[in-house]
């Protein structure tokens, strides 16, 4: 009986001390989370983002995170609340100043969800200042092309691919309809020239007509989980644990998809470090000649080719998409190119990149293209420095206080009707012939933003650059393009970067440069 009196006591204390805990655990929350609001009361934001996650992880699994940033900015203003110390801006301007070359803005764990392998930082996933301004420094010659030699030939061997898989497989008649999904040969081309690039070594889809390596089908699959991971930093960190990652993450010893990709990317780059390959002019051999280790070297080549094939395509379908479905545009611009080839302006085989520059109206659908649809729309989120930042915008004085996560809208910046004009929904081409000097001046700056800006400016942009000066050139040159589904053009969605497929077209035969000399 005593024995029975006295357990029920400790068990009383037990659920006493319990309660106890609960209790103080709940007030630390409640005064954690008053204090996140409060830090950020000035600014307005959806209803729950002033005390939890759940609008911006609920953002971005619906895969509809450019529409979603966009209306929070024309619905709260041009800096506006999406999470307890988060905020997204629309503000041209406050981008210019975040990622200015002497701005104290550093970059926010928003990034450290983007570390390929697990755990090992390249530069687009480093946050230390330092390290990142000391690796844009040994990448830079590479990526221009100043050692690479190869750069220009590479893409254009794998250009002619491109023309020489659809003529072969896809090309249509009176007679027969041979339906092409447009966006996965897209895929399959900037896959194959990123890693060439990369590595000298192509994965050969556009020769063999599929996702080779099931690369594509299983970064489709990755992104979404690695755009939610940004969003939730503990999360994030959670699952670049060295144990965690051996068990969610890809690894070197699968035979497809990341995995794979990362298996190849380890092996090439040994073979680099231990002599085994002669090639000392492309691009790898230029990071290792500024002192990229062998280690950083795998994880800058993965992300070059996860950052540069993605966004590539995408800047390729939706442009693709917008000329067939604007034919003004369309003809206007295979109308420059016909001239450009008869009045012996076009090398052959393929277009130089020095020929394309200078056709006027091409450059405005590459600026028009990205303009409309830019290949990247995750929020790339800066923390402002410890003091905080005031400024000035719209007239009016803003105060960010110190540590606090400020994201990139994409949608909201490149759709902006004042600068842009009233029709900036709409894929025009001519806004970049106007000759109002001032207002091209405007939009050339704040098209800038597509690439970054500043300390933070992709340094893929002149790899880019050379393939859609081609890519676009050569296709209209030798093909006609018709949607076979007006209505539903595509499937795409957005988490950041694009998830995009069956872009269906039937392609028509034009003759091409045999009918053209």
């Amino acid at each position: 009986m005593a024995i029975t009196v006295v357990k029920n006591a400790l068990g009383g204390v037990a659920w006493y001390l319990l309660a106890v805990v609960f209790a103080f655990a709940l007030a630390a929350y409640l005064a954690q989370s008053y204090k996140q609001y409060s830090k950020l009361r000035a600014f307005r934001g959806p209803l729950t983002s002033g005390w939890s996650n759940f609008w911006l992880v609920r953002a971005v699994m619906r895969q509809n995170t450019h529409i979603d940033f966009a209306n929070v900015c024309e619905k709260y203003g041009p800096v506006a609340r999406i999470a307890p110390n988060k905020l997204v801006t629309s503000s041209p301007e406050l981008l210019f100043r975040m990622s200015a070359a002497r701005s104290p803005y550093t970059r926010s764990d928003w990034y450290a969800g983007l570390r390929l392998p697990p755990g090992q930082d390249n530069i687009f996933s480093t946050m230390d200042e330092k390290k990142h301004t000391r690796r844009r420094a040994q990448m830079a010659d590479g990526y221009t092309g100043k050692t690479n030699t190869f750069l220009e030939s590479t893409i254009d061997t794998h250009i002619l691919n491109l023309v020489r898989l659809v003529r072969t497989k896809y090309v249509s008649s009176s007679a027969e309809f041979i339906p092409m999904d447009i966006a996965r040969k897209a895929a399959y081309f900037t896959m194959d020239v990123i890693t060439d690039i990369a590595f000298r070594q192509s994965f050969g889809n556009l020769v063999d007509d599929c996702d080779t390596y099931r690369y594509i089908q299983s970064t489709e699959e990755m992104l979404p989980i690695m755009i939610t991971l940004t969003s939730i930093p503990a999360l994030s960190a959670f699952f670049q644990f060295p144990w965690v990652a051996k068990v969610f993450s890809p690894n070197d010893k699968d035979t497809t998809g990341v995995g794979k990709l990362i298996g190849i990317a380890r092996k090439l780059v040994h073979e680099r470090f231990t002599k085994k390959s002669s090639v000392d002019n492309d691009m790898m051999a230029s990071f290792i000649a500024h002192g990229l280790s062998e280690t950083d070297l795998v994880a800058e080549s993965l992300l070059q080719i996860l950052a540069g094939a993605d966004t590539s395509a995408t800047a390729i379908r939706a442009t693709i998409l917008h000329l067939i479905t604007h034919p003004l545009a369309y003809r206007t611009l295979q109308a420059e190119i016909d001239k450009h080839l008869q009045e012996g302006l076009i090398s052959s085989p393929v277009v130089k990149e020095t020929e394309a520059s200078k056709m006027k109206y091409l450059q405005a659908v590459i600026k028009e293209g990205l303009r409309i649809w830019p290949p990247v729309t995750g929020l790339l989120s800066k923390q402002s420095p410890l003091d905080g930042d005031e400024f000035e915008l719209d007239g009016q004085k803003i105060f960010i206080p110190g540590d606090t996560s400020v994201g990139y809208c994409a949608w909201g910046i490149h759709r902006n009707k004042e600068i842009f004009g009233p029709d900036a929904d709409m894929f025009r081409p001519e806004r970049w012939l106007t000759e109002d000097a001032s207002k091209l001046t405007v939009m050339n700056r704040t098209a800038e933003l597509i690439w970054g800006y500043g300390k933070y400016q992709c340094l893929g942009r002149p790899v880019a650059l050379m393939e859609l000066n081609k890519v676009f050139v050569e296709l209209l040159l030798n093909f006609d393009f018709e949607l076979v589904d007006s209505t539903s053009p595509w499937k795409s969605a957005n988490v950041g970067l694009w998830i995009q497929s069956e872009l269906w077209v039937r392609v028509t035969e034009r003759g091409g440069r045999q009918n053209r000399k």
